[in-house]
């Protein structure tokens, strides 16, 4: 019952958590105090391209629950 409460609900909400920390995480966040949304617009060069690779997988992951494709495959786990 513990690993069920603590596995993600939603599609793409691992991946959507570790991005959330890893800019939670960056000088743009913490000293400059603008928002992640905001530090991925302005590409600031604090955020490290883990972030940007996360960002990248996350786009990935929305655009795969639009393909029927996909949808009927099922979505890929993260």
């Amino acid at each position: 019952e513990e690993e069920s409460a603590l596995a993600p609900h939603r599609a793409c909400e691992g991946v959507k958590d570790d991005l959330k920390r890893c800019l939670l995480a960056t000088d743009c966040v913490k000293k400059e105090k603008l928002t992640p949304k905001d530090c991925l617009r302005a590409n600031h060069p604090s955020i490290p391209p883990e972030c940007h690779n996360l960002k990248t997988l996350f786009f990935e992951c929305k655009r795969s629950m639009l393909d029927n494709r996909q949808r009927f495959r099922g979505r890929k786990g993260y």
